[in-house]
């Protein structure tokens, strides 16, 4: 059924593209080569893996850090009440604010290296990860705990034998919530302050009306996504062995 719903949009697109113009809309066909030639020639004196190495290496390095913050202190906050009136604030501030609405914030007091792009994606990803954290160890049955504790288990073993392994279902998709959001927020920074990246190929492409470039450099920006959260849903299947049961 995937097969078959993808081959009727490129036969609507391939349409599409025959009615319009290919400076709006490119065929299948054109894409297809301009993906080839980016392969080939690369784009503007980089290859086209050095560009997407680039945009993944922004993103590795600030999805690191988000779990190394935001787990522990999602964990920490939902066991306690002082920590959690700490950065519960914080988080429920930075939940709905645009990471483009105060980018130009961190170049401002960062410039636009790569530090900023990466604290930018720190603050896109970080929120739904401490939520999400957070609200696995509330969904712990009381049961539980005071079953472990019923065992003589202390604090360390019933942090974690009970409350990681329950956790960590939620934790995971909390992950690939947070990956997904710093991903958007990563080709918006390359668009805005970049001069190499996946992002900056599609805003670069545009300006000089390569169309068939930017829509090859979209379709890849959406595929790799798509790699990379089945990579954590695989990680996840494999190693979360007893979600469900």
């Amino acid at each position: 059924m995937r097969l078959v719903f993808i081959l009727i949009i490129i036969a609507l697109w391939q349409l599409l593209a025959s009615i319009m113009e290919s400076i709006l809309l490119p065929s299948p066909k054109e894409v297809v080569n301009a993906f080839i030639e980016l392969l080939q020639d690369g784009y503007k004196g980089a290859t086209l893996g050095e560009h997407l190495y680039a945009s993944l290496k922004r993103l590795f390095l600030a999805t690191f850090a988000i779990l190394i913050f935001a787990i522990p202190l999602g964990l920490i906050s939902a066991l306690n009440k002082y920590i959690r009136a700490l950065f519960e604030p914080l988080v429920e501030f930075l939940k709905p604010l645009p990471p483009l609405g105060y980018y130009s914030i961190l170049i401002l007091w960062f410039g636009i290296g790569e530090f900023s792009k990466i604290l930018l994606l720190f603050f896109a990803g970080f929120a739904p990860l401490f939520i999400a954290s957070f609200s696995a160890v509330n969904k712990i049955p009381k049961d539980f705990i005071y079953s472990a504790k019923n065992s003589n288990a202390d604090t360390w073993q019933i942090f974690w034998r009970v409350i990681i392994p329950y956790s960590l279902p939620d934790i995971f998709t909390g992950i690939r919530i947070s990956i997904g959001a710093s991903y958007s927020a990563l080709v918006a920074a390359e668009m805005v302050a970049s001069q190499n990246g996946i992002g900056w190929i599609v805003l670069d492409s545009s300006k000089f009306m390569f169309i068939d470039i930017m829509f090859a450099s979209v379709i890849l920006i959406g595929i790799t996504g798509i790699c990379i959260d089945r990579i954590i849903v695989f990680i996840k299947h494999y190693f979360i062995h007893w979600e469900g049961k």
